[in-house]
């Protein structure tokens, strides 16, 4: 897969703003959105770019960030067995911050990870802010409950 023009095997030189915006409207993950909007959505997050085999999120640990993946893929781990894989244009970890309560399992990156980091804070914010933002994340919130 091509992130602004790069192989996602090497990761950018930098993720500013505009390369997470082109990004984000190629993922269509906040259909909707104003240019604006995902303006507000890129500064309000930082670019990062995770190396194969580390782990973003932890199971039964309190939830402080969300993250929506960029580019690559990782790999959903609850009790020890792998119950999802999740890509591009997919949330991790909005759902502990949304219903308040411990992560329910550990993400680790099976690939090269790029990935918008939000705060817990800065996710509450869009939330009530952006509609787009709030739609994806009740969305995936509801789709991973079910």
């Amino acid at each position: 897969m091509k992130f602004n023009g790069m192989m996602s095997t090497s990761p950018p030189p930098h993720l500013d703003d505009d390369a997470v915006i082109a990004r984000l409207t190629e993922l269509d993950v906040f259909a909707g959105a104003s240019s604006d909007e995902l303006r507000k959505i890129a500064r309000s997050g930082t670019a990062l770019s995770i190396p194969e085999g580390w782990s973003l999120i932890w199971e039964k640990t309190p939830a402080d960030k969300a993250y929506v993946v960029l580019d690559g893929t990782a790999s959903v781990h609850h009790d020890h067995t792998e119950v999802a894989k999740i890509g591009a244009g997919e949330f991790i970890g909005e759902m502990a911050l949304v219903t308040h309560r411990l992560r329910s399992a550990t993400v680790v990156a099976t690939t090269p990870l790029w990935v918008l980091h939000f705060t817990r804070e800065s996710v509450e914010r869009l939330r009530s802010e952006v509609p787009a933002f709030r739609q994806e994340v009740e969305l995936s919130t509801e789709t991973r409950s079910a």
